[in-house]
């Protein structure tokens, strides 16, 4: 290894170290500043055409940096713990509240299914609880991840945040074998993967604080990966895995149409049904779908975080009627995403497998510009998939996204707009730039074409 790559893996270790175990959230400067030194390095090791095998290497390093911290700017690992100590005991972690079970106002005909042994435990974590009142929005494979880790660590808290995150670092590996091995297969630069697995987003958000977006992009390379080589019905599972960890791979399904042909779509929708209803199957009840159905409700039409053109839309909204028109903007907004996929599906020229993560790509950038809520991790998929292709505006998206973490900055937790809009100005310029400069198309190879 060069001595000034070296430099930089100890300088990049010196940042995330301090991230993972000594800047808390609310101190935006110091996080904004470290954030910012890890990207200038990410940005200038891919420039300087770092070797593959030593980035890898340094990539896996500064993951194993993170291992016995708790994640300290995201609390979700609360909610993970309190789910998976419920499946732990055999209960059912969508069928109540932790307001319901921990509260002040629980009653004990409420609590009475859960065992005593877990009461004291439930209550010491309720109070870090961050949707207290929220049913569990995590699908089944989030789950399973959140009981294994629970039933190898019950009692401690910092030996469940290493099971599961030794869980989410295997994801991880699987997703850089799977990665290179596609890159290779449709001729593209193996030194992309480098791009993903170097990126600071993806090491702060999926592996510091345990964000299963990780999770959730090593299931589409693999049914990636599987339908390239002709297997539709176990590309199928893939993708239901992929849906049972985060419901947002359904968008894909457009983009499979024209690829697949009707045969085979069929073969394609009957295994990923098939392997829902297994994965759901043993929480299905209609206290789930009721349930499940108003978290739903609640993200679209309640919630707002780091928005673009939702936020313009607000603003259009309050002036007009002098109140906040989310709950019509958001539902508007997340159809015109679906009639969006429809349109790129079926305008799409010679669509191939290897250009199946370039109109996804398009498509969740769609989506995620039409959203009301946009945290930094949900940006992973798009630096994964951006590897696909020459764009740059994912990587620079991904940098700025950490810019939100200033709506932290007091309990309050109101958001700096003047930072917003600089985040989505830079990212829409970027954006433009790559499409005239044609950086959204990609090489296709034989063996890259439908089969």
């Amino acid at each position: 290894m060069k001595l000034a790559h070296l430099a930089a893996l100890l300088l990049s270790a010196a940042a995330y170290g301090l991230l993972a175990y000594a800047v808390p959230r609310p101190a935006f400067g110091l996080l904004a500043g470290l954030l910012g030194l890890a990207f200038g390095l990410y940005a200038w090791l891919l420039k300087t055409g770092l070797p593959l095998r030593q980035g890898m290497l340094m990539a896996l390093l500064l993951r194993l940096l993170w291992l016995p911290a708790l994640p300290a700017l995201s609390d979700d690992y609360h909610r993970f713990r309190w789910d998976g100590l419920l499946l732990r005991e055999g209960h059912n972690p969508y069928r109540y509240r932790p307001d319901e079970l921990a509260g002040p106002d629980a009653s004990p005909e409420t609590t009475k299914p859960h065992p005593t042994t877990n009461d004291q435990l439930l209550k010491s974590i309720y109070p870090r609880l961050n949707s207290p009142h929220y049913y569990s929005v995590y699908p089944p494979v989030d789950q399973a991840a959140f009981g294994l880790a629970a039933w190898l660590m019950p009692d401690s808290e910092r030996g469940f945040v290493v099971a599961l995150r030794g869980l989410l670092l295997l994801a991880e590996a699987a997703t850089a074998g799977l990665l290179l091995a596609l890159l290779r297969q449709f001729g593209q630069p193996a030194g992309r993967t480098l791009w993903y697995l170097l990126n600071p987003l993806v090491i702060v958000e999926l592996t510091g604080n345990m964000h299963f977006e990780g999770l959730v992009g090593c299931f589409l390379l693999l049914m990636l990966w599987l339908l390239a080589r002709g297997r539709v019905a176990t590309g199928g599972g893939a993708l239901a895995l992929a849906v049972a960890t985060k419901l947002l791979p359904l968008l894909v399904l457009p983009l499979l149409l024209r690829r697949l042909g009707w045969p085979r779509l069929m073969w394609f929708g009957l295994t990923l049904a098939v392997v829902l209803a297994a994965l759901f199957g043993p929480f299905l009840s209609l206290e789930l779908v009721e349930n499940i159905g108003r978290s739903l409700n609640l993200y679209f039409r309640s919630f707002e975080f780091n928005a673009s053109f939702y936020y313009l839309g607000r603003a259009v909204g309050q002036w007009l009627s002098g109140y906040n028109q989310i709950a019509l903007l958001g539902p508007a907004l997340a159809l015109l995403t679906a009639t969006g996929g429809l349109l790129l599906a079926a305008t799409e020229r010679r669509p191939t497998w290897a250009t199946l993560p370039r109109a996804l790509l398009l498509l969740l950038t769609l989506y995620f510009l039409l959203a009301t809520t946009v945290h930094p991790w949900y940006l992973a998929p798009l630096v994964l998939l951006s590897c696909f292709t020459r764009a740059r505006y994912a990587l620079v998206w991904s940098g700025l996204a950490g810019l939100s973490y200033a709506a932290y900055r007091t309990s309050a937790y109101t958001e700096n707009l003047p930072l917003v809009a600089l985040e989505y100005a830079v990212v829409l310029a970027v954006l433009l730039l790559d499409f005239r400069q044609g950086r959204l198309s990609g090489p296709e190879t034989a063996s890259s074409q439908p089969r």
